[in-house]
């Protein structure tokens, strides 16, 4: 048992989301017998999981201690770091701790859920300090493609570590203030132990651009296309992105709409705590319509390709308010997150093919990174100066990155962490001392399913098999009619009912062979059965479908 090994004296870290990984972050820090969560967020299906939109970290690990649970803090309000909340918070049933629009966004989202008035959200100010059960944590204000992304001092006995969020250097962030310099030179002098830092961008050279350049190019690229409808795709959280878009319409004497019910919602969380104060209300979507198409800039979701989000709809001409038309004008102001090429693709190609114009950031100044590039983590470990780096948030290939550019940047030592490994960071050398068990859910319909379990396994092998429903009729011995048999994606049209009269005699056939004694057992025939649809398919298709067979015994 891990337990056995932790040393109420020292500071331990455990991820068991986000290190291998972009999305799902789960991050704990052990110290005094008592365990603090930092981020609990999801990610996105793909593929792989048929039907599956949203997966995150299984928490079943802190959910045994969750006696020993002090609190959960969210870093900021992106979904791979609180989305995860309104689906796993009864396991750990712990306080929450966040700024006052990472908040707003929660509370907003946990309405959805039965258990909203149980969570107690404590919200704390920028810049605050509070304590966490053994935990002292100061908050330092850092820059992000949302408002409000603090970086996390966690102060101990065992030793004090920087855990960064996701953040990026921004010297004009449009909205909120920019990083709190002062502060990290400051715990620079003080003394960190360990800087658990994100990787993102950590292959990246140079400084991830800002958001200021971005309003530049968007009153540019807006004011090409007079007499035109312009639509940009952006995410939602980006409030800054929001604001700059607003200006730029503005710019041109165009009234901007929300399409996209995530918009509306990351709206009403800014506005309620005190953001976008500068600019008047948004245009809904039925209203926008009645406006002149060249008044009009709409900011819609669905810039990853969403096949429910706005513009996905739009693209495929059955969104109930919007209509573009020939000549209007598209623009992405997002990267392509991996994994969502082909839906991004395919929602650009519907607009190209209704004549719509697409602008992305290959084509204009419309989009830069939240995350730090090389440049940017170099300042921070000057500025911070750790004796430890902790490379977190992103694939192997990130981590190792900036686990090199740590060591390059005089930091003594570097550990590249995995979800399940548990590193004592101090006092004394840090190492890893041992692993415990990780893995992920995902949300299928309305429950939570391991995401390697048999049920998706045998989903998966039924979407590229197919499968096979055969029920046979016996006796204690003989068959007492035909088998019945069903196929799902196997078999197309009439021309394959010679093929299944020859599979159903030759199902038929296989239970006929078997012995006395082994027809009268219930496995031997049904395994006869299932062998015979599955040997029949692989020969004639090169598949081997799901089978299932029924007996019945009269």
């Amino acid at each position: 048992m891990i337990d056995d090994l932790l040393s109420p004296d020292a500071l331990y870290f455990l991820p068991l989301g986000g290190s291998g990984e972009i999305g799902m972050n789960l991050n704990l820090y052990h110290h005094a017998g008592k365990w603090l969560m930092v981020d609990l967020g999801v990610s996105f299906g793909d593929d792989a999981a048929p039907g599956v939109d949203v997966v995150m970290p299984d928490p079943e690990f802190i959910a045994e201690r969750r006696e020993d649970l002090a609190g959960l803090v969210l870093t900021h309000a992106h979904e791979d770091h609180l989305g995860a909340v309104q689906y796993l918070w009864t396991e750990l049933r712990c306080p929450v701790y966040a700024t006052p629009f990472t908040a707003a966004v929660l509370r907003a989202k946990l309405r959805e859920t039965e258990f909203s008035g149980l969570v107690q959200i404590i919200e704390v100010p920028l810049s605050g300090r509070f304590q966490v059960g053994p935990f002292d944590i100061e908050l330092i204000s850092l820059t992000h493609s949302i408002p409000e992304p603090n970086a996390l001092v966690i102060r101990t006995a065992g030793g004090t570590v920087l855990h960064t969020g996701d953040w990026k250097l921004d010297p004009d962030p449009r909205v909120g203030a920019p990083v709190d310099e002062a502060a990290l030179i400051a715990l620079g002098h003080q003394g960190v132990t360990a800087l658990v830092c994100d990787s993102t961008n950590a292959t990246v050279p140079g400084t991830s651009g800002s958001e200021g350049t971005v309003a530049v190019g968007l009153e540019e690229l807006i004011g090409r296309y007079p007499g035109r409808r312009v639509a940009v795709a952006c995410f939602a959280t980006n409030v800054a992105r929001l604001h700059s878009i607003a200006k730029a319409a503005a710019a041109h004497d165009r009234q901007v709409a929300l399409v996209g019910r995530s918009l509306r919602r990351i709206n009403e969380a800014a506005r309620a705590t005190g953001y976008l104060k500068d600019l008047p209300p948004f245009v809904t979507e039925h209203d926008v319509g009645y406006l002149p198409r060249e008044a009009q800039v709409l900011i819609c979701t669905g810039s990853q390709g969403e096949p429910r989000a706005a513009l996905a709809r739009i693209a495929d001409g059955d969104h109930p308010e919007i209509d573009l038309e020939p000549g209007d004008v598209v623009v992405f102001s997002s990267r392509e997150i991996p994994g969502n090429e082909k839906a991004i693709a395919k929602v650009q190609n519907g607009l190209i093919r209704r004549g719509i114009e697409v602008v992305t950031a290959s084509d204009a100044d419309v989009h830069v990174s939240g995350h730090p590039a090389r440049d940017e983590l170099a300042q921070m470990y000057q500025w911070v100066r750790p004796f430890l780096a902790v490379p977190v948030h992103g694939e192997q290939r990130h981590l190792k990155a900036h686990a090199d550019l740590a060591l390059e940047c005089q930091v003594p030592r570097a550990l590249v962490p995995e979800n399940g490994v548990v590193i004592r960071i101090g006092p004394g050398e840090p190492e890893i001392i041992g692993t415990v068990p990780s893995g992920k859910l995902c949300l299928d319909g309305r429950r939570l399913v391991p995401l390697g379990g048999n049920l998706l396994r045998t989903r998966n092998r039924m979407v590229f098999n197919g499968a096979a429903v055969v029920t046979l009729v016996m006796d204690d011995t003989e068959l007492l009619a035909d088998p019945k048999l069903s196929v799902i994606g196997l078999l197309d049209g009439e021309e394959d009912a010679l093929f299944i009269e020859g599979l159903v005699k030759g199902i038929g056939q296989a239970v006929d062979k078997l012995a006395e004694a082994e027809r009268r057992d219930d496995v031997a025939v049904t395994e006869a059965a299932r062998l015979a649809v599955r040997r029949t398919f692989h020969a004639a298709q090169g598949r081997k479908p799901v089978t299932e067979v029924h007996l019945v015994r009269v």
